[in-house]
């Protein structure tokens, strides 16, 4: 495992969402019911996810309005059998971390 600290702890507040890049990696963690970590891609035109909203689990791409289960990765509409890649995250102490 390659845990890498990303922000301080509290950094990503309830129902939001920040980039970070890990490993040569963008990756979007949302804090909603818990932290969860996705590449911060959406697969319609690279627009970042981290900002956009999230409700019952789910970012909704700011740009074009995709939507994508922050737990799995999942696309929920418009194509079929497209998964992001998902991240654990843990809150330690002294922070957030991500394993990529």
């Amino acid at each position: 495992m390659a845990w890498t600290r990303v922000a301080d702890r509290g950094a990503v507040g309830p129902g939001k969402g920040a980039a970070f890049e890990v490993g040569g990696r963008r990756i979007a963690v949302f804090n909603s019911d818990g932290y969860h970590a996705i590449d911060d891609k959406c697969v319609h035109q690279d627009g970042s996810l981290a900002p956009g909203k999230i409700e019952d689990g789910v970012v909704e791409c700011p740009l074009h309005f995709w939507h994508y289960d922050i737990k799995s990765g999942k696309l929920l509409d418009y194509l079929e059998g497209i998964n992001l890649r998902t991240y654990p995250v843990e809150e330690r102490d002294d922070g957030l971390y991500v394993d990529a």
